[in-house]
């Protein structure tokens, strides 16, 4: 009984070790897929500009009755046509100016500014 009481207590203070040395997930660095997320909602035939750092995601939701698409001038991204609630999402990692239309709706433009 008392090897068995001993290696319990051995695994015990390995895995007590083990997790008091690693640091809490809320102060470790946040790398570029953790920087953020910003959410665009597609309300009234009308997108959002926005400025966001490099590394955020950012998620378009179709909030009309009627399909929208995103799509990047230079084609950098391109979603299908979201029908209403639907969301479409895009990581920007580098900065630069993303302008944005609708394809079904040209006429609904806004950018994407990435810093």
């Amino acid at each position: 009984m008392k090897p068995l009481f001993t290696s319990l207590c051995l695994a015990s203070a390995v895995l007590l070790s083990t997790a008091c040395s690693q640091a809490p997930a809320q102060a470790q660095a946040p790398t570029a897929a953790q920087a953020g997320e910003k959410v665009i909602e597609i309300k009234n035939y009308m997108f959002m500009e926005v400025t966001v750092p490099a590394g955020t995601k950012v998620t378009w939701i179709n909030r009309d009755e009627v399909p929208h698409t995103v799509v990047e001038k230079n084609k950098a991204f391109r979603s299908a046509a979201l029908d209403t609630d639907d969301k479409y999402s895009h990581v920007f990692d580098k900065p630069g100016i993303y302008e944005y239309y609708c394809s079904i709706h040209p006429q609904m433009v806004a950018k994407v500014i990435v810093k």
